[in-house]
């Protein structure tokens, strides 16, 4: 089985050594022209590499879906990799070896859900972006996959969720899935207003697609293996709960 997993980054980083497996990919590579990094740049055949800036990582995820060729396709962040193991050795990440084991008895493999215990995947979304484009991709679900729109109230409503847009999924499921997140998402881009919002705030068409994945999967009821998912650089946790602590005394952002 072919399988190929894209690492998206924006810049120069580490990279599994795998190179059998894994893919680098330049996203936002017609953004920036000048910024060589020897990747697969997005930017090529049909792409939405321009798009970089609201899409985040679903520019590579288009790209694979209409130039690539494979059996089996994957998306990792250069920062966060999948793996059998709960480490930050580059050596353990998932190898190709372990990946055909796992598609040879199911066909989707995902990260272990984030939990966020006292926070449902509605209230933590909206307590960190505006809400508006959240509750406009509900009425766009409503609206041409009203079939989805009990499983889209049911994953809101939970503590838990597969995030970052991660995931190995054999071709036949990655063509559905990609077929019918990008139909919404291109839907949801043209009702929503982001002039006014932050370069960060910008990247919502990215932030909202990450809690469609698991709508999907729970309208579909497709099997899937979870593993683990480490982030491969050190983070600082005090920093990370004083501005979960702050997004829960300023309540929802409209």
């Amino acid at each position: 089985m072919n399988i190929k997993v894209l690492v998206a980054a924006h810049k120069k980083a580490k990279m599994p050594t795998d190179k059998k497996l894994y893919l680098p990919v330049h996203v936002g590579a017609v953004l920036h022209p000048n910024l060589k990094l020897g990747y697969q740049p997005d930017s090529e055949g049909i792409n939405i590499s321009s798009k970089n800036g609201s899409y985040n990582e679903l520019t590579a995820i288009y790209w694979a879906w209409k130039n690539l060729s494979a059996d089996a396709v994957g998306l990792v962040h250069y920062r966060r990799l999948l793996s059998l193991k709960r480490t930050k050795d580059f050596s353990k990440v998932l190898s190709e070896q372990e990946a055909q084991e796992l598609l040879a008895t199911t066909g989707i493999i995902l990260p272990k859900k984030r939990h966020y215990y006292i926070e449902t995947n509605y209230s933590h979304y909206v307590h960190a972006h505006h809400a508006m484009p959240l509750n406009e991709c509900r009425r766009v679900i409503s609206d041409i996959y009203p079939a989805y729109l009990p499983s889209f109230d049911k994953i809101m409503k939970q503590t838990s969720a597969h995030m970052f847009n991660i995931f190995i999924m054999k071709w036949s499921y990655f063509d559905e899935y990609c077929q019918w997140m990008f139909r919404i998402l291109e839907e949801l881009d043209t009702r929503i207003d982001t002039s006014s919002y932050d370069e960060y705030e910008s990247r919502v068409i990215g932030f909202v697609s990450e809690l469609l994945l698991d709508v999907w999967l729970d309208k579909k009821g497709y099997a899937y293996e979870e593993i683990n998912c480490s982030f491969m650089e050190k983070q600082n946790w005090l920093k990370k709960g004083g501005s979960f602590v702050l997004r829960k005394l300023m309540g929802s952002r409209e």
